[in-house]
């Protein structure tokens, strides 16, 4: 007698698992890989910046004696790391008590919750700190000052901020932008076009990006290699872009990309929702053999444990999955599961396809007499009626 099935699928090990995320991020990558792994993600890492060392920085020494050279009005704060490192920095240039004493006559803005926690830190109150974390939010509460003949410090945050500076220089106020720090070429270009030639392929399922600059190096180095309107299109379909934060989105939303973000602009909050969003948008559930097979990404899961497949034999299962119980024809799986790549044509020979699907029936192990051949036809799922 055949047992009954569960009423509810069974979950697969690990809520990412089968699933492959690429990661662009340098400050704090360790952090983000680690918690998308504990989930069970396969990743690809190529960071698509690097942060300059501080302590080889002349640039910031320069315009931390520029800081100190008359009073200043206004501080801003915009990263609790940037912050901190500035202050360490000082410190070990014998400058540290003279920046804390001008910071503690001047007004302190604080863009968000870490760079006031560093703020006080260093023994300083923000008098201003926007509820939205947002720059812009910042700037309108400044403009509403008198600003001429101020001196404002901005603190950068990897990248300038030439729009929030400018505006500030036209309310005659004297701005001295201290890059804390700032991001340099990729230590391993070669690395972020082969994140984005698997992007187009179809085999990244997701990316997450803690910073603008690195959305627009990303984009930049797949427009180098050609390839900038492909990765558009697998941004605006299949790939899911999920964001610290709304101005870290907004390379992508002026390119017409959707993407998500978190509430709060946290690592752990990006990756929960990472975690919520990515799965719902492939993962699927079969009925099969009296119990549930879970398809996700590049891998089964049911109740013989978890089966990792390699990138082709994935798309042909989840070709198969979209349509369980129904014949797909060889060529129809042609156009399906084979990606059109520039350097690897789609093949035309439709015996291909039995080869492809013979590799993926011994890559299926226990679960292999899920894939049926129909004579003449092409190929179904053996599921289970519902």
């Amino acid at each position: 007698m055949t047992a009954a099935m569960p009423a509810t699928p069974v979950p697969p090990e690990g809520s990412l698992v089968g699933l492959t995320v690429g990661v662009t991020a340098d400050r704090r990558r360790d952090e983000l890989e680690a918690l998308l792994r504990r989930r069970g993600a396969r990743i690809i890492s190529a960071p698509a910046l690097r942060i300059v060392p501080l302590d080889d920085d002349t640039e910031v020494r320069e315009a931390t004696e520029r800081c100190l050279s008359a009073p200043l009005d206004y501080v801003i704060a915009t990263t609790g790391v940037g912050w901190r490192g500035w202050i360490s920095a000082a410190e070990g240039w014998g400058t540290g008590t003279r920046l804390i004493d001008a910071c503690r006559t001047a007004t302190v803005l604080s863009r968000g919750p870490k760079a006031t926690g560093a703020i006080r830190a260093s023994g300083l109150r923000e008098s201003y700190a926007p509820a939205s974390e947002a720059v812009d939010e910042m700037l309108v509460w400044l403009l509403e000052q008198d600003l001429a003949g101020r001196r404002i410090a901005v603190q950068e945050h990897g990248a300038a901020l030439p729009e929030f500076t400018a505006a500030l220089r036209e309310r005659g106020a004297e701005v001295v932008e201290v890059p804390v720090y700032r991001w340099g070429p990729a230590a391993d270009p070669e690395a972020v076009v082969r994140l984005v030639d698997a992007t187009v392929r179809g085999e990244v399922h997701a990316l997450p990006f803690t910073s603008a600059p690195a959305i627009e190096a990303f984009l930049g180095a797949a427009e180098s290699v050609g390839r900038r309107e492909e990765l558009l299109t697998a941004l605006r379909t299949h790939v899911l872009a999920v964001c610290i934060g709304p101005v870290c989105a907004r390379p992508l939303l002026a390119a017409d990309v959707p993407c998500v973000w978190p509430e709060r602009g946290r690592l752990g909050s990006l990756v929960r929702t990472l975690d919520q969003q990515l799965p719902g948008l492939h993962r699927r559930q079969l009925p099969y053999e009296g119990a549930w097979l879970t398809v996700q990404g590049a891998a089964v899961s049911g109740p013989f444990g978890t089966v990792h497949l390699t990138p082709l034999p994935a798309a042909i299962l989840r070709a198969l999955a979209d349509r369980p119980g129904n014949v797909l024809s060889r060529a129809e799986l042609l156009r399906k599961a084979w990606t059109p790549d520039p350097e690897t044509p789609r093949p035309t020979d439709e015996h291909t396809v039995e080869a492809a699907v013979a590799r993926l029936r011994s890559a299926l192990g226990p679960y292999a007499s899920l894939i049926r051949t129909v004579t003449k036809r092409g190929y179904r799922l053996a599921v289970d009626p519902r």
